[in-house]
């Protein structure tokens, strides 16, 4: 009873002016705590206000009672780890892609419960090579670090690009068919759903990731820490590179996801806040891609 009153987030008052009931029933409820049962018609109306809840609210419910019993209608599942996922190839860009199932997650660092559809995400950050067949097809301006009559050095083809804008990496995005994922659907990929605090666990161990304290010096290849990698089996979550979200921090601002290279392995944690400008461009910001499932799905249904 008081786990959906603190979901809904209403004082005794207002929580018993919205099922029509006496305050006195909500705190007489609430001091029997499992030992009291309704009546009916008060059960109903409990039902009743869970159901048409919105997301968030049943999120908090769900976390709040470690319950997996919250209604299907919306799809709302409980805070379970995922094992693995289910990689596809998009038809688009030809690149890796991994199904984070819709469910409620930890997320921040406090570690609020929220809900998110179901989504997929590219296993690995976007590549110079990769990044090159967009640039063939549309014309755009080639990265600041690509020499030799605008390509890249091959001992680069598999290490993320970098010296792009938000725009550059929205492009990217737009070209392919998907987009760049929020700052909340790139937090759920890196952390899994019960609110790690990195992707690996919980042990801080720099050792899993490119941070400044292991003195790489550079952007390593996407697939290089295999011991670093997320639940869904998605790599360079920590370090390597600072990742572009969708998600606007102020106007001309978007948020940053990851650490890179050269950032300190306290910065890298995925729960953290950082953005930047739009048309930042420096050599260790880069980016990944995400797309709802039910659009990636219908897509490979086509083919």
């Amino acid at each position: 009873m008081r786990a959906l009153r603190d979901a809904k987030r209403m004082s005794i008052r207002e929580f018993a002016a919205h099922l029509g009931v006496s305050e006195r029933m909500i705190s007489k409820w609430e001091a029997g705590r499992e030992n009291i049962t309704p009546r009916p018609v008060n059960q109903a109306a409990l039902d009743t206000c869970l159901t048409r809840s919105d997301p968030d609210t049943k999120a908090r419910f769900a976390y709040l009672t470690g319950d997996s019993l919250v209604p299907k209608g919306d799809d709302v599942a409980a805070s379970t780890e995922p094992i693995g996922g289910s990689q596809v190839r998009h038809p688009v860009d030809g690149r890796a892609m991994v199904k984070v199932d819709g469910s409620v997650f930890l997320s921040g660092p406090s570690n609020d419960p929220m809900w998110l559809p179901s989504f997929y995400v590219d296993v690995h950050p976007v590549t110079n090579a990769e990044y090159a067949l967009f640039v063939a097809a549309t014309g755009r301006e080639v990265p600041r670090h690509w020499k030799n009559d605008g390509l890249f050095a091959d001992d680069v083809a598999d290490h993320p690009v970098v010296f792009v804008t938000w725009t550059d990496a929205a492009a990217y995005a737009a070209w392919a068919g998907k987009d760049l994922p929020s700052s909340q659907q790139w937090e759920k990929a890196a952390r899994g759903t019960r609110g790690a605090v990195y992707p690996w666990g919980d042990q801080p161990t720099p050792a899993k990731c490119n941070v400044r304290e292991n003195g790489v010096g550079s952007t390593t290849p996407g697939d290089r820490y295999q011991s670093g990698v997320s639940p869904y089996g998605v790599y360079d979550m920590c370090g390597n590179v600072w990742e572009w979200c969708s998600t606007e921090s102020r106007p001309g601002r978007r948020e940053l996801k990851g650490g890179a290279w050269t950032s300190p392995f306290n910065r890298a944690t995925p729960s953290s806040f950082n953005d930047a400008a739009e048309s930042m461009c420096d050599d260790d910001t880069g980016f990944r891609c995400a797309t709802p499932a039910e659009t990636l799905e219908t897509l490979l249904t086509r083919q």
